[in-house]
C-alpha cells in the first residue's frame, strides 16, 4: 500500500471525498482519537445517554457510527496530551497542527483546553467548520512559518502531520529548509518551557534522522519515543519536544510496551566561541596564509620562523 505523501501533496490529497471519509471510518476516528488524547469514563455513560434521546431508526449505521465514533474519542487514553503532561483540571492554549477535522480537537475541547486549528486542506477544514468545533481554525502551509506571535501556546499536538514536509512537492521546496522553518516558528510562539508532542510516520532512517535534526537544530531539547516498538501495526513515533529548559521535577515520559525505546537528544543549538584568536600571533597567520592559497594567491611556504617576531637588531 503507497503511503498518503507519495499519492499528491497534502492539499491535493485531502479534498472533499477524503476529508468525507473522516466523518464516515471509524477506523480513522478511532486512531485520531486514540493518538490525541484519552479521556475519563463518565463521558462513555454520558455519550449513551445523549445518543439515545435522538430519534434514529434502531441499527441505524448512521447512529452506530456517530455513537462509536463519540465513544473512541471518551474512552481511550491515547497519547499525544499525555506526554505533555499537565496536571489534571488545567486549562491551557495549545496548538493542533494539522487539525484536519478537529477529531483531535474534540478531545482537547473535551479535556478544557482552549486551541488552534492548523492545516494546509481547506475541505478537512470545511467539515471541521461544519462539525461546529470549538477551535479557532487557520489555513497555512506550516512549512512556511506559521503565523502567531511570539509565546503564543501553553503546548502543540500533531497527529500525522510532519511527515509531509519531507516531501518535494513544488519547484523549489527543500526539505531540510522547510523542517527547519517548521520547527523556528514552533520554538517561537511556544512559551518558555512549553512542550509539543508530535506523533508521525517516518518512511525511513534518513527521514526520521532529519526530522529530528531539525527539531534539535531549532533549539528544541528532547527525543523520540517509539510505543510498541516491536509491533508492526501499533508502532508509533512520537516527537516530544521541550522549548528551552523543561520544568523542574518533570519526570521523562515513558514508551508504552517498553521502557527502552526512548531516544533522548541533546539540544544542539549553534554556540559562539569564547574567544578569538589574536591577529598577528602564528596560528593566525598560518589560517591566513592557508585561506589565500585556497583563493590562489601566491604565498610564501611555511617555515619555523613564521609568526616570529624580528629581532629589533638588523
Amino acid at each position: 500500500m503507497s503511503r498518503p505523501e507519495h499519492v499528491a501533496p497534502p492539499e491535493v490529497f485531502y479534498n472533499e471525498a477524503e476529508a468525507e471519509k473522516y466523518l464516515t471510518s471509524s477506523r480513522m476516528i478511532d486512531v485520531q482519537t486514540q493518538l490525541a488524547d484519552r479521556l475519563v469514563r463518565p463521558c462513555f455513560r454520558r455519550c449513551l445517554f445523549a445518543w439515545s434521546c435522538l430519534d434514529f431508526p434502531t441499527g441505524s449505521r448512521l447512529l452506530n457510527v456517530l455513537v462509536l465514533a463519540f465513544c473512541l474519542t471518551c474512552i481511550p487514553y491515547g497519547r499525544c496530551l499525555q506526554l505533555l503532561q499537565f496536571e489534571e483540571g488545567e486549562e491551557r492554549y495549545l496548538l493542533d497542527i494539522g487539525c484536519g477535522t478537529g477529531l483531535s480537537g474534540d478531545v482537547l475541547t473535551d479535556k478544557g483546553h482552549v486551541w488552534v486549528g492548523l492545516d494546509i486542506s481547506g475541505p478537512m477544514l470545511h467539515v471541521a467548520t461544519a462539525r461546529d468545533v470549538e477551535g479557532d481554525l487557520v489555513e497555512r502551509d506550516v512549512g512556511e512559518d506559521l503565523p502567531f506571535q511570539a509565546n503564543t501556546f501553553d503546548g502543540a499536538i500533531s497527529v500525522s502531520a510532519i511527515q509531509w514536509l519531507c516531501n518535494v512537492d513544488k519547484t523549489g521546496h527543500n526539505p531540510r529548509k522547510r523542517l527547519l522553518t517548521f520547527f523556528e516558528g514552533l520554538y517561537r510562539c511556544l512559551r518558555r518551557s512549553a512542550k509539543a508532542a508530535l506523533q508521525f510516520y517516518p518512511e525511513n532512517a534518513d527521514q526520521l534522522e532529519l526530522i529530528t535534526a531539525s527539531a534539535m537544530r531549532a533549539g528544541f531539547s528532547g527525543g523520540l519515543i517509539v510505543d510498541f516498538p516491536n509491533s508492526a501495526k501499533a508502532k508509533k513515533y512520537f516527537l516530544c519536544l521541550s522549548a528551552g529548559p523543561p520544568e523542574p521535577n518533570t519526570a521523562k515520559p515513558l514508551a508504552l510496551d517498553s521502557g527502552e525505546a526512548v531516544k533522548s537528544t541533546k539540544r544542539e543549538r549553534p554556540r559562539k566561541k569564547k574567544g578569538r584568536e589574536k591577529m598577528g600571533a602564528k596560528a593566525w597567520i598560518l589560517k591566513k596564509k592557508e585561506r589565500q592559497r585556497r583563493q590562489g594567491k601566491e604565498v610564501r611556504p611555511d617555515s619555523k620562523y613564521s609568526g616570529r617576531k624580528r629581532s629589533k637588531k638588523f
